[in-house]
């Protein structure tokens, strides 16, 4: 896999961009917006990475490429859109978060509705975009099914800084990659309303939690929840303010509205579309969530925090 198209010029596809490059790949960036994409390709630096430069040798393109390997860095929402109109060409890793509105479908079953029977996995982890493009020690995992195809993937993009493992447990994976985006709203809120560490520390334990009893239900694995993908990524999620989830959180335990967090920034902040269609999915399956269920509750504007957290506290006692 010597040529990679990142597909989404935000934050985290300009990152793995400029990691693809560094692991001795020929990298296509591909930007929606024509404007982005000349700016980008005239300063050789993204505005919302502020400070890191682009190789010379990375091109910057509004023409979907074909590649060797091909990385969706883009939006959820936007995922099966964006990925239906891709030309041919070789694997999918997909590098989105979340549940798919409408369809509660996860990133690679709508990647195999949009392009079937192209092969595809998923790249998650504790992975901030600003410290993969730092060059900053991370480790993250590549999910999906044949153990060749993750390989070749993996070597098509770590370095000795970039650390990638493997994982057959492509459910598991996604699922706490979307659930650790809920639980860090939710997280945000107790420090922004002022609860405190303790019960930040036992909200973002419950989540934890709930993000197994669902990976679970949907046919994913327990020990997986314990990796990189689950617990690792909500670590870092829950408790850094560059977290858009977290800091979204935060804003939302101080009394600020979700439609005026929302107007005030241009990255999207994939938990607020994620969060009721976690809560849908894992009614489905049978699956008890009551935190993210609380956070879908407060973002759809059915309760207030205040009842939140009044309802979670409220819960009967039981052994953990």
């Amino acid at each position: 896999m010597n040529s990679v198209a990142v597909i989404g010029a935000g934050a985290w596809g300009t990152a793995l961009a400029r990691q693809a490059q560094a692991a001795g790949r020929q990298v296509t960036l591909w930007a929606r917006d024509s404007s982005r994409a000349a700016a980008i390709d005239a300063t050789r630096e993204n505005p919302r990475l502020p400070g890191i430069r682009l190789p010379a040798e990375i091109l910057v393109t509004t023409a979907l490429p074909s590649a060797d390997l091909v990385l969706l860095a883009v939006p959820m929402q936007h995922l099966r859109d964006i990925a239906a109109a891709l030309p041919p060409g070789g694997p999918l890793l997909c590098c989105a978060k979340g549940i798919e509105a409408g369809t509660l479908a996860l990133p690679l079953d709508v990647l195999a509705e949009a392009q079937p029977g192209r092969p595809a996995a998923i790249l998650t982890g504790p992975t901030f975009a600003h410290e993969v493009a730092a060059g900053l020690p991370t480790a993250a995992v590549v999910a999906g099914d044949g153990e060749a195809l993750r390989a070749k993937m993996i070597a098509a993009l770590a370095t000795p800084g970039f650390r990638l493992y493997g994982n057959d447990d492509r459910v598991g994976a996604q699922v706490g990659g979307a659930a650790k985006n809920v639980v860090a709203i939710a997280a945000g809120a107790v420090i922004g309303a002022g609860l405190g560490e303790n019960a930040r520390a036992a909200l973002v334990t419950r989540g934890l939690a709930e993000l197994g009893r669902l990976a679970v239900a949907l046919g994913g694995r327990a020990e997986t929840v314990a990796g990189l993908s689950g617990l690792g990524d909500l670590l870092l999620t829950c408790t850094s303010p560059a977290s858009r989830n977290f800091s979204f959180g935060v804003a939302l335990g101080r009394g600020e509205l979700p439609a005026d967090i929302l107007a005030s920034r241009t990255a999207v902040t994939e938990g607020v579309a994620t969060a009721p269609a976690l809560v849908a999915r894992a009614l489905r399956a049978g699956a008890a969530v009551p935190v993210c269920a609380a956070v879908a509750a407060v973002l759809g504007g059915r309760i207030t925090l205040a009842q939140a957290i009044a309802a979670l506290l409220a819960r009967p006692m039981r052994d953990e």
